[in-house]
């Protein structure tokens, strides 16, 4: 969908840049992106540099930056709701992608784009404890790539105790163990978990016409 929106859009003074966070590298993320054959920019994140600048704790999320450089939409989920009901999952997708053509047309006057105050208001929330997850996840990571793996998956599982929001740190943490790991029964387990707290896997985004 996103190549599509490009092509549509790029004349328009519009770039679509998507950055895989796989602490395995092009080894696991290279081949989806060659199979895309995306010709907007794509970007391998083995450090998960991106998740610390912007709090991001799930796949996908999205950010809106305008040409000055202002987030004018801060981290949330594209449009992507999750559900046996297609028609529900095409038309969150259609609701954000349709909000995007309007910002793009339209700018700082597009109903969807934020003011600076309420942009701020939307950053999702970054505590003491979020901080310290991502120390321990980058650690975990060095040690993990340096042959200590024992000691490595115990800061692992710290990072995800610390910030029990971030399904990044979660599969990542998985991933390493396993290539599949992300989705076998402990993942499952953790989303049951999860939803019986009242939490939600995709939130959708605050935006008009967008339902639970």
């Amino acid at each position: 969908m996103w190549q599509k929106l490009y092509a549509e859009l790029q004349d328009q003074n519009f770039m679509i840049v998507t950055v895989a966070m796989d602490s395995r590298g092009v080894k696991s993320a290279g081949g989806p992106i060659r199979k895309s054959k995306a010709t907007y920019t794509s970007l391998i994140d083995e450090d998960h540099l991106v998740a610390d600048l912007y709090n991001m704790v799930n796949v996908p999320q999205a950010v809106w930056i305008d040409e000055a450089g202002q987030i004018v939409r801060p981290t949330e989920v594209p449009g992507a709701a999750i559900s046996f009901n297609l028609a529900k999952m095409r038309k969150t997708r259609a609701i954000y992608l349709d909000a995007i053509r309007d910002w793009v047309r339209n700018g700082e006057k597009s109903q969807y784009a934020f003011s600076p105050a309420e942009a701020r208001a939307h950053l999702p929330e970054f505590t003491g404890d979020i901080a310290l997850a991502h120390a321990n996840f980058h650690l975990g990571r060095h040690l993990w790539e340096h042959g200590d793996r024992a000691e490595a998956m115990g800061y692992l599982r710290t990072a995800t105790e610390l910030n029990p929001d971030s399904w990044n740190f979660f599969r990542q943490m998985k991933n390493l163990e396993s290539i599949l790991g992300s989705g076998g029964p402990e993942f499952m387990l953790r989303a049951r978990r999860a939803s019986k707290a009242g939490k939600k896997y995709y939130a959708l985004p605050d935006m008009a016409a967008m339902e639970e």
